[in-house]
């Protein structure tokens, strides 16, 4: 898993900005915040309090493609609001998924205790997909009421454990036209034998030094989404980990906006 240091320079790098300014991708940090726009919203699964974000440029009036983000183990906290600013930019509205529950992001959290909840969540497909799944609809119908989304124009990312819990919201047929999945961890189905329903185009982005997520499990991602007739790539970077250098987050950014630009 990719930690917290590695997150905050992910966050900061001017590399990584300025690069993807050069390509018209995304704005830059001061430019994005001026008129960046984060609204929780407050939502339950099976009884339970969630919230999660809707996170959109307010300078910009006009509809736009939806985003449906699904950050790493740290859940809704400060880093990934701070990431769903810079994929929104101007181009998007992200809706970041709560799937942890209300409160979650901003506890201190040991490893063991971010292990434990990513596997609660992994070894129990119907709440994933609850979570998963609620989340979409209810930020969605939001940002909607809201008039900030073209309907139809929906794509997803998912993070490390969030682009796990992505895939399995894809393959039960949630209906994204792209889904770019970053050093997935937890690629392969929790249940044997589930159904691949996946809808639209996948890109996982994924490391050759991947020590969390080995090729092996990589090569089963990818015979299951052929055997289904997806429209698939996975993009290796040679030697990168579970985690990205300023270089490799420059390169898997421009991957991203080019894959979702040439589907939508």
């Amino acid at each position: 898993m990719i930690d917290r240091i590695e997150r905050r320079e992910f966050l900061t790098g001017s590399a990584l900005l300025a690069g993807a300014a050069a390509v018209g991708t995304f704005t830059a940090v001061g430019e994005a915040s001026a008129a960046s726009v984060a609204t929780p919203v407050s939502y339950q699964v099976n009884g339970r309090p969630f919230e999660g974000m809707i996170v959109y440029d307010d300078s910009v009036k006009t509809k736009r493609p939806v985003l449906f983000m699904q950050p790493d183990w740290m859940g809704v906290d400060a880093d990934n609001i701070a990431q769903a600013h810079l994929l929104a930019g101007k181009d998007y509205v992200v809706l970041m998924a709560d799937m942890f529950g209300q409160g979650y992001a901003t506890k201190t959290k040991t490893r063991p205790e971010l292990f434990a909840a990513v596997n609660g969540l992994h070894d129990n497909l119907p709440l994933t997909l609850a979570c998963g799944g609620t989340a979409y609809d209810t930020l969605f119908s939001e940002a909607n009421k809201r008039g900030l989304v073209e309907t139809g124009k929906t794509v997803a990312a998912g993070y490390c454990a969030g682009a796990g819990f992505m895939l399995e919201q894809v393959r039960a047929g949630a209906d994204f036209k792209a889904v770019v999945a970053f050093h997935v961890t937890n690629p392969n189905p929790s249940v044997a034998g589930t159904p691949c329903n996946i809808k639209g185009r996948v890109l996982a982005i994924h490391g050759s030094a991947d020590a969390v997520t080995p090729k092996t499990k990589m090569d089963a991602l990818a015979e299951e989404l052929t055997q289904a007739k997806v429209d698939w790539q996975v993009m290796t970077i040679g030697g990168m980990a579970h985690g990205l250098n300023d270089k490799q987050r420059r390169k898997a950014y421009m991957l991203m906006h080019d894959f979702f630009t040439e589907t939508l």
